[in-house]
């Protein structure tokens, strides 16, 4: 029904910035709420940020103002701008959004991404 495409990943040495970017595609009314989460080596997954159709925001604690979110509702697209980047930022990037069926609009079901992996090393 949903397919969540992730690119932008990669290596980069710390303090340096990577963009991020998840394309949804396929059969859906809409989408609300789309959703940037991280798994590092051995740890659990945590909530990155979160953005609303209309463009509130949420940040996780962790990433004290370095992280930027953002959405093209037009190309049903979300982006995380990372600044700053330290090695606890090595982690797999997973987007997530919560999609409408396409027959009823008040029915919502939660979609992932597999995931773009972001490593942090000098």
């Amino acid at each position: 029904q949903v397919q969540l495409e992730e690119s932008g990943g990669g290596l980069v040495r710390p303090g340096g910035s990577l963009r991020l970017s998840c394309a949804a595609s396929g059969v859906f009314g809409s989408i609300t709420t789309m959703s940037w989460y991280r798994q590092g080596p051995g740890q659990q997954r945590d909530l990155v940020a979160y953005i609303t159709h209309s463009g509130d925001t949420h940040y996780g604690d962790f990433l004290r103002g370095r992280f930027t979110i953002s959405r093209d509702n037009s190309k049903n697209t979300v982006y995380l701008q990372m600044n700053g980047l330290k090695p606890e930022d090595t982690a797999l990037y997973l987007c997530n959004a919560d999609a409408s069926d396409p027959t009823n609009h008040n029915h919502y079901r939660t979609f992932w991404g597999e995931g773009t992996q972001v490593t942090v090393s000098s």
